[in-house]
């Protein structure tokens, strides 16, 4: 693979990450981080397309200027790395908004000043020759040009280390997908910094009379491209991990409600809307599921025995010792004998001896009444009883 297709495939890399992230920033276009992430992606793209050695060609060309590319990309790599230093201070917040806000200002200017730094020192200097690859080593004892490519390297090597302290520090607070993407940038800053290493080693090789310009433009040049790729995957591993993550604990509970949801389901309302298909996002169907529950219990409540809770919660509570516990199993105890008697149109108790259900009052809770409606032995033979009794009534 030439130099020209690795650019553009890095570049092509870059181009889907964003396009993904637009396609999340079209469902939530207020939120500022992924508007910076997307922005971050894009700039990346946007450095290695104009990068690739064929690009540099015409970007001289169009301007008529031997090496002005050079100076534009350079300009590009110090705004991203700008970029991604802000990018990070504001993904991991802080409590005092004026400290992050002074660190924005100080992190852009420095970084704006030395993009006006390279454009004017690319301006005092001479640099004839077209080099599409190897420009740093060739030029670097050309007065001026030479300032210019130590500039850029320079910031470049500070953004890489300040990355890396950032991701470093934030990593050991945080678990799960987001430490793993933070010590993805990190490796990606590494990299970056092993970059700008072999740069610096070819130039002061050329400097000494030595001829290590490979370093620069090949060995360098593959690093470049890995540092790419851990950047994007560090970028986007968290967002698409906690997706992941938040569809599966949904489906999670979706799955442990059935079996109350089954209970109850004479209780729903024909008029509600019918159980949404399984293509749908299952956080539409675990509200719906939730809100069938709900209104089911709702509707139930006259019939919520409190002698048959009271004995199922001293029994449940010697047996287990856990409160939480044996509330759920009498909570669901409750609920299942109220469904067969309101299903023989038993007449409703009196409120004051009716049982309090407080297990849909939490979460866990609920999940808890769930699981107990099928595997507690105590719930089968309150319903067995109760339709016994109904029936022979």
């Amino acid at each position: 693979m030439n130099a020209g297709t690795a650019y553009l495939s890095v570049a092509a890399g870059f181009l889907v990450a964003t396009a993904i992230k637009l396609w999340a920033l079209r469902k939530n276009p207020r939120d500022p981080l992924l508007r910076a992430v997307t922005a971050t992606l894009f700039v990346a793209a946007f450095l290695f397309v104009t990068a690739a050695p064929p690009n540099l060609a015409v970007i001289n060309e169009m301007f008529g200027v031997p090496n002005i590319a050079a100076p534009i990309v350079y300009s590009i790599l110090t705004a991203f790395d700008g970029i991604s230093i802000v990018l990070l201070i504001h993904w991991r917040g802080n409590e005092d908004a004026r400290v992050t806000l002074r660190r924005t200002r100080l992190c852009l200017t420095t970084y704006a000043t030395v993009m006006v730094a390279i454009c004017a020192l690319f301006a005092l200097g001479d640099a004839p020759v077209e080099r599409l690859r190897d420009l740093d080593t060739y030029y670097c004892g050309t007065p001026w040009i030479r300032e210019m490519i130590l500039l850029y390297l320079t910031a470049h090597s500070v953004a890489a280390v300040t990355l890396v302290l950032l991701c470093l520090r934030w990593s050991r607070k945080v678990p799960g997908t987001l430490k793993a993407g933070l010590l993805l940038i990190t490796a990606g800053a590494v990299c970056m910094f092993g970059y700008d290493l072999l740069k610096f080693t070819a130039i002061f090789a050329r400097w000494l009379g030595h001829d290590w310009d490979a370093l620069s433009t090949d060995v360098a040049f593959s690093l470049a491209g890995f540092s790419a790729f851990l950047f994007s995957a560090g970028f986007m591993l968290p967002p698409i991990g906690q997706g992941v993550g938040s569809r599966w604990r949904a489906l999670r509970r979706f799955r442990r409600l059935q079996p109350l949801w089954l209970e109850i389901r004479p209780e729903i309302p024909p008029t509600s809307p019918p159980p949404m298909p399984w293509w749908q996002p299952v956080k539409r169907r675990l509200m719906q599921r939730e809100t069938d529950i709900f209104d089911a219990v709702l509707r139930l409540t006259p019939w919520f025995d409190h002698s048959t809770g009271a004995e199922i919660y001293a029994l449940a509570l010697a047996e287990y010792s856990e409160a939480r516990r044996a509330r759920g199993e009498a909570d669901a105890c409750v609920i299942a004998r109220a469904v067969i008697r309101k299903g023989y149109a038993v007449p409703a108790l009196a409120p004051e001896r009716r049982w309090t259900v407080s297990s849909i009052e939490d979460s866990e809770d609920l999940v808890d009444m769930s699981a107990a409606m099928l595997r507690s032995p105590r719930v089968e033979v309150t319903r067995q009883s109760s339709a016994l009794a109904e029936h022979s009534a």
